[in-house]
């Protein structure tokens, strides 16, 4: 529950102090014993106050009072969601939220970082700035309540650069870095400006088909090109999206799809190693 949290600056009164802290992102201000023990916290964001122990209410709010700001609402902290409860039973090896955009890109350049000096540019740096551009735009569609699961490992070395699960549905993305560059789409193949057409629409289809038998979910796939300078779809690939990383905001409108609690499960599965290592 408490989450790492700054232990400074602590208020209140003799019997309790306020320490203000964080707990995944958000500010939060406990309520604690001189012993530590927490006995409340205060959600600033849903302005209200989680009591641990309801006989010590009093004791709280006078603790919290110069904090206080308008109406907020007091009770018992909310009752686990079997998503909450699948997430805290993850062993940290096995819980995929913590990938940065591009992780498997990271880790293999840092392992094996290349010549200082090279002709050309390491083509695995320009993946990585494809795979970091798409995963920043899909982080920022949280408010939204979009969440993305970045770098997801498939059996055999494959990969999904990002899973996106939202009101809108599931989509498998995969980012091309296709700056200043003509790109065509004839299904399934894909041209990146003079480079030789890659069967990369069929490849993006059946990572898609992986992830909804994994998931027994419907998952949408999504070809994400970064900055092209002209993309020509001569023939519609199949089921497949084809964006641009300034597209990438407008998936927040879509919905109809799944209601929050289902998203949540779904999260809870995609972001657990064990369900992509059964394929």
């Amino acid at each position: 529950m408490t989450g790492p949290r700054r232990r400074s600056a602590p208020h209140g009164t003799d019997g309790l102090r306020v320490v203000p802290g964080r707990h995944h992102g958000q500010e939060r201000l406990y309520v604690c014993r001189p012993d530590g023990t927490d006995v409340a916290w205060y959600d600033r964001e849903a302005a209200r106050v989680h009591l641990l122990r309801e006989d010590e209410r009093e004791e709280v709010l006078e603790a919290l009072g110069p904090f206080l700001t308008g109406p907020v609402a007091v009770g018992p902290p909310p009752v686990p969601t079997p998503a909450d409860l699948a997430r805290l039973s993850l062993h940290p090896d096995d819980d995929l939220a913590p990938n940065r955009p591009g992780e498997a890109l990271l880790i293999a350049l840092e392992r094996e970082p290349g010549p200082a000096h090279r002709l050309r540019p390491d083509p695995r740096r320009r993946a990585l700035t494809a795979e970091q551009t798409a995963g920043d735009a899909l982080d920022g569609l949280e408010g939204a309540g979009w969440r993305t699961v970045h770098s997801v490992p498939l059996p055999g070395g494959d990969r999904i650069h990002h899973l996106a699960i939202g009101p809108g549905g599931l989509f498998a993305v995969h980012a091309v870095y296709a700056r200043k560059q003509r790109v065509r789409v004839a299904d399934p193949m894909v041209t990146l400006g003079r480079h030789e057409p890659e069967p990369l629409v069929r490849r993006i289809r059946a990572a898609a088909d992986r992830a909804s038998y994994a998931l027994t979910a419907e998952v949408h796939p999504a070809l994400v090109l970064i900055a092209p300078a002209d993309v020509r779809v001569t023939a519609p690939p199949r089921g497949v999206r084809v964006l641009e990383d300034r597209d990438l905001p407008g998936l927040a409108r879509l919905g109809g799809v799944l209601k929050p609690a289902d998203a949540e499960a779904l999260h809870a599965m995609a972001r657990d190693r064990r369900t992509w290592a059964r394929l």
